[in-house]
Order: structure tokens, then C-alpha cells, then sequence
């Protein structure tokens, strides 16, 4: 039986313009119900616009939006109640404690008022803050502060959660620690879309990737779809004796095998690198080693890391574009 998917999120062709800005330029994307899509882009690509007009704060000039059932435009009371949003900084009241930021929270989505304390404490066990719980928020570490913010956004059990570049700033260990939430998260059936620049978060985290440079969706996959993308793979191969690379380098260098170039010893490794396309080069460079006497003993392909891929689709742009002549570039669109 054929799979059908249904779309949490379902975008198409959506515009929003800032002056002579056009942030977003006619952007298509869908988000499978219970999973994570990656959204990928410069600074400036238009990320957090589109963000913002997927949970209601800023209405497109053009093009239709549907999330969780609900029209984006035409039904965006409906919606708020079906999303969650944590943006690039936490968004807590910090003259409140805690417990009363995720309390508030729970009363504004009309939870009564045992529901909301439940849901609180609830919450503030899950993101280990109930020993600070009764604590002003400005009291909390910066990942303290991240892990409430995604607590007062799971408040109200969203079918689709926005994480805008939820880990910038964190340190290593808070990142992998709402990284862990977040699968938690997707486990328990929410969907997710989330922007990040950081190209592991992307691996860890999405099912699927879209990628957005000035405006528009320039690529979208799995990760290994995009990495196939790129063209081409690293053939690594480690030879029984390193002493070996440089007449290794010079066998398959001279060989002038078909499609085969830019051989590459790594001493520190120990190893070999010969960027290949085909299954075909591969069996060619082992076949010419093995016939040449050289001893091998492993050996391993490697598609291009996602951040070259990243550079190879926005074209190295890792900056926002330039404002058209007379024109700025809004806060909002400069991420």
C-alpha cells in the first residue's frame, strides 16, 4: 500500500516585502506531521520572516499558508492555539519566577487555574528547573533561561513547534540538551520546524532540509539527498604501510584514471583521499593500488559535509545581500 503523508505545514508561494526588501520571494515548502524540517539559509535569506508569518506575528503580502489545519491569514485566533514558538532569544518575563512565567503562559491559553499549575510543574520537571522554579528569571544562566522559554512554548501541547535558531549562544552541553527536548518533543507526536546556522544541529535534529538564500527555496531533501547533490564522493584508504602515500599519490596521479583527480595525501591520518563520482572510479583507483603492490587496509567513502553543501548552493554567501539602492534591510529580515 502506497504511504500517503500528511502535511502539518503546507506553504505556497508566500511573499512579504519590507520596503524594497522582498524577504520573501514566493517560498514553497511542507512539513510532514511528526517530524523536523530544517530551514538552512544566510543571514538574511529570509528564515525568521518566514517564521514570523507562519505563526501570525507578520501578515504576507502574497501567497497561502496552512499549519495545523488552520489558514494562516484568514484563521490566525485558531491558530495560536495550535503552535509554539521559541525564537533566537528567550522571550521570559524576568521579574517572574519560573513557575509564574509558565503559569501565566498557561492562563493566557485559558487553562484553568489548576490546569495551569499542573502543566507548570509539569514542565519545570521535565527541563530540570523546578529547584529553581520559585526564582526571578533574570536569575537563570542563559541556558536556564533557553530551556524555560521552550517549556512556556510546550505550555499549551502544540501540534506545530517553531524553534528560530533555538541553541545561538548556548555552550555545548545546554545545546545537546535541547537537542535531547526536542526529540523528546517530536517523539510525543509534535511536528517541527526549525531554523538554525548550525550546520550539526541540522544533522541531529531535521528529517528533511529546505534551503532558503534571498527569499526563495534553492534546495530541499533528506540530508544525504543534498549532500548527493553536490556531486562526487571522497574515496578514503588507509594503506597498510603510511610510509606508502606519496607513491600512492604519485601511482594514481600518473595513472590519469577517468574522472579521477585532485589525489590528496594525509599524512596525519595516514590516509588517502581521491575524490571520485562513480562506483566505477572506485574499483578503478583500489584495482590500480592493489595491482601496483601496495597493501590496504581499509578502506571508506565519504559524501561532502553539509556545510559544503550549504556554500555550494547559496554560492559561499554566508552574509545577507545588499539592500536595494535607497533601501534597508529591516530587523526582522536579518536572519
Amino acid at each position: 500500500m502506497t504511504r500517503i503523508d500528511k502535511h502539518a505545514v503546507e506553504v505556497r508561494g508566500l511573499v512579504k516585502t519590507f520596503g524594497d526588501t522582498k524577504a520573501l520571494d514566493g517560498v514553497d515548502l511542507d512539513v510532514r506531521e511528526g517530524t523536523v524540517l530544517g530551514v538552512l539559509g544566510p543571514n538574511g535569506a529570509g528564515k525568521t520572516t518566514l517564521v514570523r508569518c507562519l505563526s501570525t506575528l507578520i501578515v504576507p503580502d502574497a501567497g497561502h499558508a496552512v499549519v495545523a489545519g488552520c489558514d494562516v491569514v484568514r484563521q490566525p485566533r485558531q491558530l495560536r492555539r495550535r503552535i509554539g514558538l521559541t525564537g533566537q532569544y528567550a522571550s521570559v518575563d524576568e521579574k517572574l519566577s519560573g513557575r509564574e512565567n509558565l503559569y501565566m503562559i498557561g492562563r493566557l491559553l485559558d487553562l484553568s487555574r489548576k490546569d495551569a499549575r499542573v502543566r507548570a510543574d509539569e514542565l519545570l520537571e521535565r527541563f530540570s528547573l523546578t529547584e529553581a522554579a520559585k526564582r526571578p528569571a533574570a536569575q537563570y544562566s542563559g541556558g536556564m533561561r533557553r530551556r524555560l522559554d521552550l517549556a512556556a512554548s510546550m505550555i499549551g501541547r502544540p501540534a506545530v513547534l517553531y524553534l528560530d535558531e533555538p541553541t545561538t549562544g548556548l555552550d555545548p552541553r545546554t545545546r545537546g540538551e535541547v537537542w535531547d527536548e526536542v526529540r523528546r518533543m517530536v517523539a510525543e507526536g509534535a511536528t517541527v520546524l526549525l531554523t538554525t546556522q548550525y550546520m550539526e544541529e541540522a544533522e541531529q535534529l531535521a528529517d528533511e532540509l529546505t534551503v532558503i538564500d534571498r527569499g526563495r527555496v534553492i534546495a530541499g531533501g533528506t540530508v544525504e539527498e543534498l549532500k548527493s547533490t553536490v556531486g562526487g564522493r571522497t574515496l578514503v584508504i588507509r594503506p597498510g604501510d603510511p610510509a606508502h602515500l606519496p607513491a600512492m599519490v604519485r601511482a594514481v596521479t600518473e595513472a590519469g584514471l577517468d574522472g579521477v583527480g585532485g589525489v590528496q595525501a594525509v599524512p596525519d591520518e595516514g590516509r588517502l583521499h581521491v575524490p571520485i563520482l562513480t562506483d566505477e572510479q572506485l574499483t578503478s583507483v583500489v584495482a590500480l593500488l592493489a595491482g601496483r603492490g601496495f597493501a590496504i587496509a581499509h578502506i571508506a567513502t565519504h559524501l561532502p559535509s553539509l556545510d559544503e553543501v550549504f556554500l555550494a548552493v547559496t554560492g559561499g554567501r554566508t552574509t545577507p545581500a545588499a539592500p536595494a539602492a535607497g533601501g534597508t534591510i529591516p530587523e526582522e529580515v536579518a536572519a
